[in-house]
């Protein structure tokens, strides 16, 4: 694109006001916006540059005039576009500058943005590169593209990396979104997008998403979002998503050492006896020496409990939404996801609230599969986290046997009664018993069968009240009377007997 195609462009208004025939036919390589007094060192070979001419002032005009010009013509600049805006025309001194410098001066009438401009340039630009593709060929400008491989190179964080990316484009808003919909990050202008809300944006279509090219699993994949549509062209955005899956693979790499500290706290905790020593070194590698209290939560993929990588990389998506806590992640001695969670000493009950709410959005990145929790009570002393280890495999051991629906996310408070008693017993000991008790119902015919172990389940919880139990069923109340002396018939229990029904209730509980 040539500094004469933007003149042409009858939807931009812009006015030539000084430049010949030979710097009109310059190529443009890119855009930069700028109002300092000398922006030399932030401009590339082949740029226009667009300004709102805010340095300017009727006092010391010439000299900060021919500076800026001046700027302009050593860094290479093709053609400066001046707002009309600010001082309502284009000043006499710097039409004097561009001439004398030999830069090519437009003036950009108030009614036309910086933005549209911009736009003009790389959708022109996107439009030359599809029509002619090319080996070499980019999207992004080569000062955009050169600024931002040093910055990769340099250790510039995600959000560095993605308004500097942008910038070119007057930064549009745009989230970096996991599949869970925690924001990685996001550009200046973006607001904050709740993750329910961005979970729902990644399925819904709406706007325009990108997937981050890099190794992810279901839960962690990064996806780029714009919510306007068209906003930037594909080719850009294409191109700035394969900058930030370079940036994550390296990322990848760097937390290594991280990982394998994550592991030697697990390894550490879960030792059959609690070593000090062990322990506080290891949560100091871990950066989580220094708050006042530490929860325990395990994960596991039911109903064989082994959660693998990918229970490492759902726990700790699902942590990562918690911004107030510090947690290390590693896969345990059983085979499910083990996490030490620090945070304050009155943070436990919010800790637990927060992850509840976050949980749905880690089940929905894998719907096929049931993911549960659980979680210890809150421990000070490092040496209990053995402990919490134990607590947060009985809870969620126990969970299942809690009525529904069970709890995706179980703490030892949320469970209670013979539903925690019974977590402990194994699970063949479990089966044998719920056979005997129940056995005569699970073999009177499968219709019938699952009729009546729902009539009993149904009474049992509405502590033996026919009516109640009628109404929750939607059946008359002389068929519970009906249904429960056939319950009794067939199990040999009188439900009017407090024995009887425990026994009962244990047998339900053993499922």
């Amino acid at each position: 694109m040539h500094v004469d195609h933007l003149l042409r462009l009858d939807r931009l208004d812009l006015s030539l006001v000084w430049g010949d025939e030979a710097l009109l036919g310059q190529e443009i390589a890119g855009v930069t916006a700028t109002d300092l007094e000398d922006p030399e060192r932030f401009l590339q070979q082949g740029e226009i540059v667009l300004s709102g001419l805010v340095w300017w002032s009727r006092d010391g005009a010439p000299a900060k005039t021919d500076r800026f010009v001046s700027a302009l013509r050593r860094a290479g600049a093709v053609a400066l576009l001046a707002g009309e805006e600010t001082h309502g025309h284009v000043p006499r001194e710097l039409v004097d500058a561009c001439r004398r410098h030999r830069v090519a001066l437009v003036a950009v009438p108030p009614h036309t943005s910086f933005r549209a401009v911009t736009e003009a340039v790389y959708l022109r630009q996107w439009g030359e590169l599809s029509r002619h593709p090319a080996a070499g060929h980019h999207a992004l400008p080569e000062n955009v593209r050169l600024d931002l491989d040093r910055a990769l190179e340099s250790g510039a964080t995600t959000g560095e990396l993605l308004d500097r990316a942008f910038a070119h484009l007057g930064t549009p808003a745009c989230h970096l979104l996991t599949a869970a919909g925690r924001t990685v990050a996001r550009t200046g202008g973006a607001p904050d997008l709740p993750a329910r809300e961005a979970a729902e944006v990644l399925r819904g279509g709406r706007g325009t998403t990108l997937r981050v090219e890099a190794e992810g699993t279901d839960f962690d994949t990064w996806h780029l979002h714009l919510p306007e549509e068209g906003r930037v062209p594909p080719r850009v955005l294409q191109e700035i998503s394969e900058l930030l899956g370079r940036h994550r693979r390296r990322r990848d790499r760097h937390r290594a050492a991280r990982d394998a500290a994550s592991a030697r706290l697990v390894e550490a905790v879960g030792a059959l006896r609690a070593d000090t020593d062990r322990l506080r070194s290891a949560l100091a590698s871990c950066g989580l020496a220094d708050r006042a209290a530490r929860t325990v939560a395990v994960a596991a993929l039911e109903p064989d409990g082994n959660a693998g990588a990918d229970g490492v990389a759902a726990l700790a998506e699902a942590l990562g939404h918690l911004p107030s806590v510090a947690f290390a992640v590693a896969r345990g001695a059983d085979g499910e996801a083990v996490a030490v969670l620090a945070h304050g000493e009155d943070a436990a009950d919010e800790v637990a609230k927060r992850l509840r709410e976050v949980w749905p959005l880690i089940r929905a990145c894998r719907p096929e599969s049931t993911w549960r929790v659980g979680l210890s009570m809150p421990v000070t002393a490092p040496t209990s986290l053995n402990t919490a280890l134990a607590q947060a495999r009985y809870a969620l051991a126990a969970a299942p046997a809690v009525p529904p629906p069970f709890p995706p996310v179980a703490g030892l408070r949320d469970l209670g009664g013979l539903a925690l008693l019974l977590a402990g017993v194994p699970t063949d000991v479990r089966e044998v018993y719920r056979t005997t008790v129940l056995g005569p119902l699970l073999g009177a015919g499968q219709g019938s069968g699952a009729m009546l172990l729902e009539t009993l389940e149904a009474f049992l919880a509405h502590d033996c009240s026919w009516t109640r139990t009628a109404e929750a069923l939607h059946i008359h109340v002389n068929t519970v009377h009906y249904r429960v002396e056939r319950i009794e018939t067939l199990t040999g229990r009188d439900l009017s007997r407090l024995d009887d029904r425990a026994d009962l209730r244990a047998a339900l509980l053993c499922r």
